[in-house]
């Protein structure tokens, strides 16, 4: 399964996985590193860590929705001939690797432009782009991604408001010293952050590998370490572009702030990690920021970058929708002469 010729055919998906590691990092750690409470070396050698981990351990109900709920026809299931069974399966890759590199290649350009978006719209943007082409799109499944898509920044929002009060009703009655807190909301965004991370991995290694299991191709625990390895080595190689983007950009953060804002990214996106619903941890970062934005007035939000961010999203799943279709036309174009 995965000789060189093999893992050939799985590039578009170490391409994803490495654009969603470079970017989505900054989810974790970002407000951590910000903050300067957490050093980026460590962040990042963390964050690997615990996306394998999570990928390993929770990524198979993402897995599972992505690679049956949003194709409305399985391969595995069509025409039992050996041959005809063969050149399905190699169709069913060909089409994965389409919407794995269209995803990826829309994730690299806005990590580029360092607008953090949404790895789960550019896979699903894709997933349809190629469905499309097929006729081969369940928009039941598809719906039940968008509902999650909106409820993911609006519930970190209110996760923020609600920790917000309880953790400075607690800090408040520990009434701690200096020399004592620093050191204690160090090592709770150590603590968040690597949940975080842990959570990364559990919902998003579907948006890598997802596409890629079905007959003849992979198993999702294979997925699952495929993904959490490509998602690692993207931390581990690019995510510092991105990594002050929020942080920083959005809502000027100091450790407190980036503790809630980290633990309320990570509760989101740990529960549609157990619902099965790969979403997006940029979407649950910025919407955690925003709470704090609502708590201490809405003159601290810089509207500028939050709009750049905004129109980054709405932009991601179209664009990757239209690389998926271009290179859907250009595998099946045929020369003649």
């Amino acid at each position: 399964m995965f000789g060189l010729s093999s893992l050939l055919k799985f590039i578009g998906g170490a391409f994803l996985g490495w654009s969603l590691g470079a970017n989505d990092s900054a989810n974790v750690f970002g407000t951590a590193v910000s903050s300067r409470m957490v050093s980026y070396r460590l962040a990042v050698i963390l964050t690997a860590v615990f996306v394998i981990i999570g990928a390993l351990a929770q990524g198979r109900a993402g897995i599972e929705t992505y690679s049956h709920d949003l194709k409305a026809k399985q391969v595995a299931s069509i025409d039992p001939a050996p041959k005809v069974q063969e050149t399905q399966i190699k169709r069913a890759m060909q089409m994965a690797m389409i919407a794995s590199f269209s995803a990826a290649l829309t994730v690299t350009i806005m990590t580029i432009l360092k607008i953090p978006v949404s790895t789960s719209q550019a896979v699903v943007g894709a997933i349809i782009g190629v469905g499309l082409m097929q006729d081969n799109v369940n928009y039941a499944g598809l719906g039940k991604v968008i509902v999650c898509w909106i409820g993911t920044p609006i519930g970190a929002a209110i996760l923020t408001i609600v920790f917000y009060y309880i953790f400075s009703y607690i800090f408040r009655k520990l009434n701690l010293s200096v020399f004592i807190y620093d050191p204690v909301i160090t090592i709770l965004l150590i603590i968040c952050g690597s949940y975080g991370a842990y959570a990364l991995g559990a919902n998003n290694v579907a948006n890598v590998s997802g596409v890629f299991v079905g007959k003849g191709m992979l198993t999702v625990w294979q997925a699952a370490l495929f993904g959490g390895i490509a998602i690692a080595v993207g931390v581990i190689t690019f995510s510092k572009p991105v990594m002050m983007t929020v942080g920083k950009g959005i809502v000027k953060l100091n450790a407190f702030t980036a503790f809630l804002c980290v633990l309320s990214q990570a509760v989101t996106v740990h529960i549609y990690a157990i619902i099965g619903v790969p979403v997006s941890t940029s979407q649950a970062i910025v919407g955690a920021v925003l709470g704090l934005g609502v708590i201490k007035g809405a003159q601290v939000i810089n509207y500028r970058t939050l709009l750049h961010i905004g129109l980054g999203w709405m932009a991601t799943p179209f664009v990757a929708l239209v690389f998926a279709i271009i290179g859907y036309f250009m595998s099946n174009l045929t020369y003649s002469g």
